[in-house]
């Protein structure tokens, strides 16, 4: 990255060395230096300001977020409950507290925050994003269709940079989460200058780049564990996995690392030097397995360190962004029809898109009462998160139960008040609350042998279950889903058919309803269908690695001989 006159850091920087003593210069450094991504540098600078003008709320703001980036969110939750006493009318600060409050574990008091934001603010589209989100995770509906309609409606104005993830929760079609994909990959591109190309690629051998924060005890390395040991066994592309996390100590980091050319440790690095690392290992493919989720780094995928980028796998949905050209999946999750509605080109794999951890061990599953389910009756399980069980798919698990005496409904314990207000909500729907069965979140082993326990999973709409679903199917458990008109609704679909189970891919909610109350009523037509998912999952291929990894080797060296004929993108199957 340059360092001239027009850069806002060299210009930041400068002003600072000309007035040591001005601590607004120093509150304006410390932006320009969490823009870039250097949280130490932009905690840093606001530091000096304090020392300069102790207790000014902006200071404190940015100290406060610096610390969130870093990861110190009680630190970061002190400075800036601070900013927030000093300067109780600004709602940017008291949308900085409400993330750190997140984070911290503290999930009423950031639902506290972010309406407190959204007060101030009321006519802010982002403000009101945030606030929608995070009712949804705390399954929190007071004024849900009043706050999506806010925000899809500044979405179609073009308003507003709202957060692709969080819009996927949103009852949107594929266009309009690519109009609020576009929107948001615009504000990053705004921000960044792309590095000058790369040189050109030459070698028999790929190399394929990986960037995620997931590479550890995480969905994302669960999910590709055996895939890059697989690949690595094939003697593929040569694989190196950027981490934007730490070092967790897990099993997984160490089979990743084991598994991979090189593990590159790029966590808390500014975006320009995790670019520039990418850039520096010669990348010719680079695959983003973060997006729009969180934790990634659209800023340095903006700025072109490899010349063919790829989105896959933890972003289910387009990127809008013009640096990712490809997008890699199959033709149920996007089938051809929905693909002009996504930004990059297809790469469909004649398989299922997501790869799977198939060395992972079942373990016995515990007794029902030590998981406080009944003895008897039919177990439904939804183990999605909480932000995907919104009051129509709520509505439709209530019909089951309704439909299904005796039978008990399996859920993942939410943040904060969740699981009270959810209770609440079966009460409400006419299903008694003890029906409601929670479960902490487990480690891997102890959660795949509690789905032992679970008759059938019952799906949300319009996010689906993915490596929820994949998970339950690994451990024989059937899933039932109703497939949507976006890549978010269609994933668990994508994993049944591949299955060899496409009946369990409803047409409707009535459908979903009548199929899920007539096996919910057969014990010995449950019982059959769990086997018939047991054989598959060794018949079939969707948990076969060695084949999915022989199939994303031959998309990888597609990709690279296209870019060196100097061939534009353009789909790929």
């Amino acid at each position: 990255m340059s360092t001239g006159p027009s850069d806002p850091r060299a210009q930041a920087r400068l002003a600072v060395q000309r007035a040591p003593q001005d601590a607004m210069a120093w509150i304006l450094l410390s932006d320009v230096e969490l823009e870039a991504g250097d949280a130490r540098s932009g905690a840093g600078a606001a530091q000096r300001a304090l020392q300069l003008a102790p207790g000014h709320p902006e200071a404190l703001a940015r100290l406060g977020r610096g610390l969130w980036m870093l990861g110190r969110h009680d630190d970061a939750v002190q400075a800036l409950r601070a900013a927030a006493a000093r300067a109780p009318g600004h709602a940017g600060i008291a949308v900085w507290l409400g993330h750190a409050l997140e984070d911290a574990g503290r999930a009423e008091d950031a639902n506290e925050a972010y309406a407190r934001a959204h007060a101030l603010l009321p006519q802010h589209p982002q403000i009101a994003a945030y606030l929608l989100a995070w009712r949804r995770r705390l399954c929190d509906w007071r004024g849900l269709d009043a706050l999506s309609r806010q925000v899809r409606e500044a979405v179609a104005a073009g308003q507003a940079a709202i957060e692709p993830f969080a819009f996927l929760s949103e009852d949107a079609t594929a266009a309009e989460q690519l109009a609020c994909a576009r929107l948001r990959a615009a504000d990053v591109a705004a921000r960044v200058r792309p590095l000058p190309p790369a040189p050109p690629a030459h070698g028999e051998v790929v190399r394929a780049g990986f960037l995620s924060n997931g590479f550890g005890a995480h969905p994302t390395g669960l999910l590709t564990a055996a895939f890059f040991e697989a690949l690595r066994a094939l003697g593929g592309p040569e694989v190196h996995l950027f981490a934007l996390n730490p070092d967790d100590g897990s099993a997984i980091r160490r089979r990743l690392q084991a598994a991979a050319h090189a593990l590159h440790e790029v966590a808390d690095l500014p975006h320009a030097q995790v670019a520039g690392r990418i850039r520096e290992a010669g990348i010719e493919v680079l695959f983003d397995l973060r997006g729009w989720g969180g934790g990634g780094r659209p800023e340095a995928l903006a700025m072109r360190p490899a010349p063919v980028q790829v989105n896959w796998l933890a972003y289910p949905g387009t990127s809008g962004a013009p640096w990712l050209d490809y997008v890699l999946a199959d033709r149920v999750v996007l089938p051809e029809a929905l693909t002009v509605h996504h930004s990059e080109q297809p790469a469909w794999l004649p398989r299922c898109f997501q790869p799977s951890d198939t060395r992972r061990g079942i373990p016995s599953p515990p007794a029902r009462a030590e998981c406080g389910l009944p003895e008897t009756g039919t177990v439904f399980c939804c183990f999605n998160n909480s932000y995907k069980l919104n009051p129509a798919s709520f509505a439709r698990l209530a019909a089951v139960l309704r439909a299904v005496p005796g039978s008990a409904l399996w859920l993942l314990s939410g943040p904060g008040e969740a699981d009270r207000r959810l209770r609440e909500a079966a009460r409400m729907a006419g299903v008694e609350p003890a029906r409601l069965v929670f479960m902490p979140k487990q480690p891997q082993a102890a959660y795949l042998a509690r789905l032992r326990l679970a008759d059938l999973f019952l799906d949300c709409n319009p996010y689906n279950a993915h490596t929820t679903a994949s998970d339950a199917l690994w451990a024989g458990c059937p899933v039932l889903t109703r497939p949507g008109e976006t890549f978010a609704a269609r994933v668990a679909a994508s994993l049944n058919h591949h299955l060899g189970l496409a009946e369990l891919n409803v047409p409707d909610d009535d459908a979903f309803v009548a199929t899920a109350t007539a096996l919910g009523r057969d014990p010995d037509a449950l019982r059959a269908l769990r086997r018939r998912v047991e054989a598959q999952r060794d018949a079939a291929g969707l948990f076969d690695m060695p084949g999915f990894a022989a199939d994303f080797a031959r998309i990888v060296n597609e990709l690279s001989a296209r870019h060196r004929r100097g061939e534009a993108p353009s789909p790929l199957s």
